[in-house]
């Protein structure tokens, strides 16, 4: 299980990547965006999404972040209101 450090700003809880992303992500390009996600860096997302994640911290809401890897190819990363777990998965695993 992936913990938080001293930078991370709430708990991932258990790491779950889906088989397509697992399939189309780099070890490396999944370990990048958990990374950012979990220090608030929320990636490519408009500007009313990143506030909303903003609010989401104080109130315990769904946390989304949207990253490119190094392919280009988009994805996200996603932590559940109680933060028990964080998914990795492409738009389409949606």
């Amino acid at each position: 299980m992936l913990q938080a450090d001293s930078r991370s700003r709430f708990p991932p809880g258990r790491v779950v990547v889906t088989d397509n992303a697992a399939a189309n992500l780099s070890i490396e390009d999944v370990a990048v965006a958990l990374e950012r996600h979990l220090r608030g860096d929320w990636g490519d997302l408009a500007a009313p999404n990143l506030q909303a994640n903003e609010r989401a911290l104080l109130l315990d809401c769904r946390l989304l972040s949207a990253y490119s890897s190094r392919t280009g190819l988009r994805f996200w990363v996603i932590t559940e209101p109680d933060r028990s777990k964080t998914t990795v998965l492409l738009p389409e695993d949606y």
